[in-house]
């Protein structure tokens, strides 16, 4: 593969007229394709299966303790694949390498190790576990059956965000300095579903997918101390919390969370990234509609990204996974890095919970209440 052209050619304006060629797109492998067994068809399989379906991956197998979810799973997506209503069924099969588990967190990490004692390579659901100890563990235990254990932390395939985080590991910011995000809108929506019965909705399954980012940027450089708060917004119906925000200090910098959970008109979601050699800055009405402009030395560029979060994020999990397992090397999204997203979480939580400022590591097990099961 020829090394990526990192340079911006700028015009007599002070603009750039082309944004460097990174690879922030979801990665197929080139000849390894596993037979997939999903364990767990709710809402969130859909999209899972749509990205599945896109990239021509082969799901032989829909598990779940309602028959009638994998059902309507498989005459939408899989006409062909078998129906279970126990996952040991689907561990059974020798003809299946790879599964996706999809079930609840309390529910899924037994799931997951009878999954890897089964010598089957593993896709986890996020949040990934309540436990960091027990996250570890899982990870060590795939390691030890010689299998991939990787988390479906779909937001890193997010067009905007994987850009930012590639301009990030190719040096073209330099050194990171500061990640600021906010995203403004309504997750009302979880009025009247098991997600409004978790305490740190917003925190803990949302904001995840922020905190991984942050964590993405990081590198090897560590997060020092995690400050965070939540409350209730003034018209909000709903029991969780509805706003809340985080800050994350590092080696050397800052970052910022906010999250405005009940903002019915106007919604906005934006993202800046700034180093010591340029700038990310993406912005739009929601995740999936952005424009990311690059700035350097040379000028501001705007590259065209391609693909949306929902479903190529999901796509991006698989693929990743998959590739893994073709060329033998960790994935980007294991459960062993994943943790590091976790422990940013799972201190911010703590840190809104008592009002300190928690170390990112020492706060090793979801705060009690927090979520369903803790």
């Amino acid at each position: 593969m020829p090394e990526a052209d990192y340079s911006l050619t700028g015009t007599s304006a002070g603009t750039a007229r082309s944004a460097p060629d990174l690879p922030y797109c979801p990665r197929d492998p080139q000849t390894y394709r596993p037979k997939i067994g999903l364990i767990g068809c709710g809402g969130i399989t859909h999209t899972h299966l749509t990205a599945y379906k896109k990239a021509g991956y082969s799901v032989v197998a829909l598990c779940d303790l309602v028959e009638a979810n994998a059902r309507k799973r498989q005459q939408e997506f899989y006409p062909d694949a078998d129906v279970y209503t126990d996952f040991r069924k689907v561990l059974e099969r020798d003809d299946i390498e790879v599964v996706d588990i999809a079930t609840h967190p309390p529910e899924r990490a037994p799931v997951i190790e009878a999954a890897l004692n089964a010598k089957k390579h593993v896709l986890s659901q996020k949040p990934f576990v309540i436990d960091l100890d027990l996250g570890e563990r899982l990870a060590a235990l795939a390691d030890a059956q010689g299998v991939k254990l990787a988390v479906n932390q779909n937001g890193r395939w997010a067009p905007h965000f994987s850009y930012a985080r590639e301009a990030v590991r190719a040096g073209v910011l330099g050194d990171l300095i500061s990640a600021h995000v906010g995203v403004h809108w309504d997750h009302t929506w979880v009025a009247g579903t098991p997600f409004e019965q978790i305490e740190d909705v917003i925190l803990y399954d949302f904001s995840i997918h922020w905190f991984d980012f942050v964590s993405t940027l990081l590198g090897e450089r560590k997060a020092t101390r995690v400050h965070a708060l939540k409350t209730r917004a003034v018209n909000q119906a709903i029991r969780p919390p509805m706003l809340a925000e985080a800050i994350v200090e590092f080696e050397g910098g800052q970052a910022s969370l906010v999250f405005d959970a009940t903002v019915k008109y106007g919604s906005l979601d934006h993202t800046y990234v700034a180093g010591t050699a340029g700038t990310v800055r993406s912005l739009g009405p929601n995740l999936g509609e952005q424009t990311l402009t690059l700035y350097t030395e040379q000028g501001a560029a705007q590259p065209e990204l391609e693909g949306s979060w929902f479903p190529d994020g999901f796509h991006g999990t698989m693929g990743e996974l998959l590739c893994a397992i073709e060329e033998g090397r960790e994935p980007m999204n294991s459960a062993r890095d994943n943790l590091k997203s976790l422990a940013l979480c799972f201190a911010a939580i703590a840190s809104a919970t008592d009002g300190e400022p928690k170390v990112p590591g020492e706060v090793r097990r979801l705060p009690k209440g927090s979520a369903p099961g803790t």
